[in-house]
């Protein structure tokens, strides 16, 4: 369980750092999972509802930028989202009650790997309140080398940045003088993980290291949002991981830009990002 001191953390600074979450067991089998998935990604040649690739990726060197919805691809994924002492740890933030969101496994290959560049998860799917943050469990060393998580502490609690350019969505901060000012390094071990609040602004480098970094994300939500964009009544009650679905949900005032339109065949954030202007990430 959370102590005083790193609840206290997480509400002023809008995430933190975990070790030693996963048994040394659990995080063994999430890395075999995921190398079959590597391997069986070599029959595949353009993105489809499992894998995101890189624009390299080849039968002979499989590069996946994402694997799409784990916890519809395999058990041992929907087993991390349900872990006990995960949801133990949400729900001292945001609970009681508690439900998902999206999921996705970020993949950075070593001296490779896609940046991603400065945004706010709120921006991609704004809820009736913002009880809302992402859990990274990683199942490799996070680094600076690697492309660990950067963040901006206490962003959570300013302004929502535009993630528009030109009228279309492009899944990252689009306004020319934005300058993210203070970061900090998500430096953890295999076996941790990162809390990060949906409205706090992150980002990470390429993979200049020769070890892979694999971040396997779950967005976890307080029982009583609700999602803006819609969902059905059916699927929300399927979200909830703890407590009884509401019809009642709870309204906060929060910054909101809905994120509409999105550009013309894009996907995962990696795609949406593509149409950035400027991507200063990538340069790193």
């Amino acid at each position: 369980m959370l102590n005083a001191e790193q609840i206290s953390f997480y509400h002023e600074n809008g995430y933190l750092v975990l070790e030693d979450v996963l048994s040394a067991d659990e995080l063994a089998e999430l890395r075999r999972v995921t190398d079959e998935f590597v391997e069986r990604s070599r029959s595949v040649s353009r993105h489809n509802d499992v894998y995101d690739l890189e624009a390299n990726h080849s039968p002979e060197r499989p590069r996946l930028r994402r694997i799409k919805n784990p916890i519809a691809q395999h058990e041992v994924y929907d087993q991390a989202l349900r872990h006990q002492g995960i949801l133990d740890r949400v729900e001292q933030l945001i609970g009681p009650g508690v439900r998902r969101n999206n999921t996705k496994l970020n993949m950075k290959e070593p001296a490779h790997g896609s940046a991603v560049e400065w945004h706010q998860d709120w921006a991609f799917y704004p809820h009736t309140n913002d009880d809302v943050l992402a859990v990274g469990v990683c199942l490799d060393d996070m680094t600076e080398e690697n492309g660990c998580m950067l963040m901006v502490p206490g962003s959570h609690k300013g302004e929502l940045y535009s993630h528009h350019e030109n009228g279309v969505f492009v899944g990252a901060v689009s306004e020319p003088d934005f300058e993210p000012g203070e970061t900090a390094k998500c430096l953890v071990k295999a076996g941790g993980i990162t809390i990060h609040h949906a409205r706090t602004l992150h980002a990470s480098t390429p993979n200049h290291s020769a070890y892979p970094r694999r971040l396997l994300l779950f967005e976890y939500c307080s029982l009583d949002s609700w999602p803006l964009l819609g969902a059905s009544y059916d699927d929300y009650c399927a979200s909830v991981l703890r407590g009884q679905p509401s019809v009642r949900p709870r309204v906060d005032v929060a910054p909101v830009i809905i994120p509409l339109p999105k550009p013309a065949g894009a996907g995962s954030i990696f795609e949406i990002q593509e149409t950035l202007t400027n991507k200063e990430m990538a340069r790193q």
